[in-house]
């Protein structure tokens, strides 16, 4: 299996994922730059900001 270096958008954080996903724990966020990746620390930080902007669909 092929693994890809992430970093993580916000803190800088570095880890190794499979190609084509994440490492767990990591998420993916939209925003004015295009998609960041957000390390398993920053996403449990910004959990609650991450939900406010799935559309209402979502729920």
């Amino acid at each position: 299996m092929t693994t890809v270096d992430h970093t993580c958008a916000r803190c800088g954080a570095r880890a190794s994922g499979p190609e084509g996903g994440l490492p767990p724990g990591w998420s993916v966020a939209t925003s004015d730059r295009g998609v960041d990746r957000l390390c398993a620390a920053c996403t449990r930080e910004n959990v609650r900001s991450i939900e406010a902007r799935l559309d209402e669909d979502w729920w």
